[in-house]
């Protein structure tokens, strides 16, 4: 089903844009990725921090990358999801309970192709960093 192209949407107004369309507009994004929204609970706060995330599959689970664009440190929702490892996904109209784990070193190498063929800059990201960027692996809870 082909939906409204969200490539120009980032950060609070990509969530707010595919929370009211219901995923209409906002899961088809750059580069032919899709994204999914990954509501965490923050660690020191405990207030819900919602963010787009491009998103790959394994099978009936779900894959995010914690690449921060390379940055030396992971993404603010990687640190909730450590601390807090129960999340809430909305894919498209459908919103779920999800536990996060991170890929094992067995899975990784695999996973990491599955994530970089939705996304090739992973790559580069992991080149800017010394830490393994890692892939997070969403089952539903």
């Amino acid at each position: 089903m082909a939906r409204k192209d969200a490539s120009n949407l980032h950060g609070a107004e990509h969530v707010r844009e595919y929370r009211a369309s219901g995923g209409e507009y906002g899961h088809d994004w750059r580069e032919g990725s899709s994204v999914l929204l990954l509501t965490t609970l923050g660690r020191k706060s405990g207030e819900p921090r919602t963010n787009a995330l491009i998103y790959g599959r394994a099978g009936d689970d779900l894959l995010i990358v914690a690449s921060n664009g390379g940055t030396d440190a992971p993404p603010g929702w990687y640190a909730n999801l450590r601390s807090r490892p129960d999340a809430e996904v909305q894919l498209l109209d459908e919103t779920f309970a999800v536990r996060a784990r991170d890929a094992t070193a067995e899975e990784r190498p695999e996973m990491w192709r599955e994530m970089t063929s939705h996304w090739p800059h992973y790559d580069t990201y992991q080149q800017r960093t010394d830490r393994e960027i890692a892939v997070v692996v969403l089952e539903r809870a």
